[in-house]
């Protein structure tokens, strides 16, 4: 007997999880259900997270949870329960099967199947911010090598796992030279170990543009958390409706399962929403738990509904549909045709292996990290680069000396335009001439002679080269 946690939200969440647990239950899986409460009413009842410690501690014991739509109250202090929940848990990757249902749910791509495995956990997802000047705040983007190296390999595992033949790199590196360079050069790592499956990469504009319009040549998509969140929207959009799609948040411990659509407190309770999203969460936790043929009958027999035309109102088309049905109705059409496959519709086959379990990563052997330079931001309300400069000079150490002056990453000193438009915030790169190395007290030296101008430092950023390769941007225009 495997053990699963449930949430059943706000809006429409109790009455798709009802719809959802009938089916399951209908199959017979040996499953017992325990619930929590998250969302709302626990946000409004004081606690700012939307979740207590009993529930964490449930969800931890289970490693197992299927959540409907939340909502999260309006205004300050109200903490985002997904995000939450998925760094707190551990759950590096999010899996959105996006699938066309031509000719029964409108679609301009009929021939649509792609997959979207995105990082879960960092990029500008950490939420890191500053207010660095009166004009200027910054965000940080965290790309880590074990947060490529996992949600990688997952991508490739799966396609692997699911009889998929290619799995397409999403990044912009052209751009983002070190963060999305080393996403697409982890890429390129682990992709030749995977001889079998084709794989390439395109930059995220020109990819997400294809995407929109050519979709067929796509197969599994893997990016990182930004990029993944807005393209499998569009995946999910184009291919008919974001309403009948599922998430998958999985980790090394634990995993998430949800529909990707909103709580819809407008329609709460009126027995017309859809539990197709929130179904086909269900069903790739069922093939997560091992319960493989369970899925694959549960998700033929919702193959079959929407193929009869038993449709919710959300999709429903009088020149495609046969029955508007609401959310009861719907659940009992797809229980009813449990053991039937579609006809006109690609049955489902069965995983190859129910879990994807990846090897641990292992650190690797520390790499020759030389300090060649530091680059000083300063806060600055003058608008002449040269004068800043000027001033910066009589700062320089004996072998570390102001090399350029950017502002919002384009070069202002030396030989800057004087119609780029500047802020009050200046990058202001010190670096040794001969490309030696220096110590962490040179760079003290330098910020004690920034304190003795009246210069205000607000953050500074080391220069390294590791094993002789500079991992620093050189900024537009040098």
């Amino acid at each position: 007997m495997k053990k699963v946690t449930i949430a059943k939200g706000d809006g429409i969440g109790p009455e798709i999880m009802e719809a959802v647990l009938r089916i399951i239950k209908s199959t017979n899986a040996s499953i017992d259900f325990e619930e929590i409460e998250i969302g709302e009413k626990v946000y409004l009842s004081g606690n700012s997270s939307g979740i207590s410690d009993a529930s964490w501690d449930i969800i931890r014991k289970n490693k197992v949870l299927l959540k409907a739509p939340i909502t999260t109250p309006q205004g300050g202090g109200y903490k985002s329960l997904n995000v939450t929940m998925r760094k707190a848990l551990g759950l590096y990757a999010n899996i959105r099967p996006c699938v066309a249902l031509h000719p029964f749910v409108k679609t301009k791509f009929p021939t649509l199947d792609v997959v979207i495995v995105r990082e879960n956990e960092e990029d500008l997802y950490a939420g890191i911010e500053h207010q660095q000047t009166d004009e200027v705040v910054q965000c940080l983007k965290l790309i880590s090598r074990p947060g490529c190296e996992k949600i990688i390999r997952y991508a490739f595992e799966y396609a692997k796992n699911y009889g998929r033949k290619k799995v397409t790199c999403f990044s912009k590196d052209n751009i983002m030279k070190q963060t999305d360079g080393l996403f697409h050069k982890v890429f390129k790592e682990i992709a030749v170990e995977y001889p079998e499956i084709e794989s390439n990469h395109m930059i995220i504009d020109i990819g997400t543009a294809y995407l929109a319009d050519h979709p067929e040549k796509f197969d599994v998509i893997v990016t990182s958390n930004l990029y993944g969140d807005i393209i499998s929207d569009v995946a999910a959009q184009i291919a008919g409706s974001v309403g009948l799609a599922g998430s998958v948040n999985i980790g090394n411990e634990c995993a998430m399962f949800e529909a990707i659509h909103g709580s819809a407190p407008d329609i709460a309770g009126k027995n017309i929403a859809n539990p197709s999203g929130l179904l086909q969460a269900a069903v790739s936790m069922l093939n997560h738990l091992g319960f493989v043929t369970e899925a694959t009958k549960i998700q033929n027999a919702w193959l079959k509904t929407i193929e009869d035309g038993i449709h919710t109102a959300d999709i429903y088309d009088e020149t495609t549909s046969t029955k508007l049905v609401g959310t009861k109705e719907f659940a009992a059409a797809v229980i009813a045709n449990l053991g039937e496959v579609p006809q006109q519709l690609k049955p489902v086959l069965s995983p190859k292996q129910s879990l994807i379990q990846l090897p641990k990563y292992e650190r690797k052997k520390r790499l020759q990290k030389d300090l060649l330079g530091v680059d000083l931001f300063v806060h600055w309300d003058g608008y002449n680069a040269d004068t800043l400069a000027t001033i910066l000079q009589k700062i320089e150490q004996e072998n570390l000396k102001l090399v350029m002056i950017t502002n919002r990453g384009v070069k202002v000193w030396p030989n800057g335009f004087d119609e780029t438009f500047c802020t009050d915030h200046w990058r202001c790169r010190f670096q040794t001439q001969d490309g030696s190395p220096i110590t962490s007290l040179t760079v003290v030296k330098l910020l004690t002679g920034a304190i003795d101008f009246g210069i205000d430092v607000i953050k500074t950023e080391n220069l390294y080269q590791f094993d002789g390769v500079k991992a620093f941007s050189m900024g537009q225009g040098q």
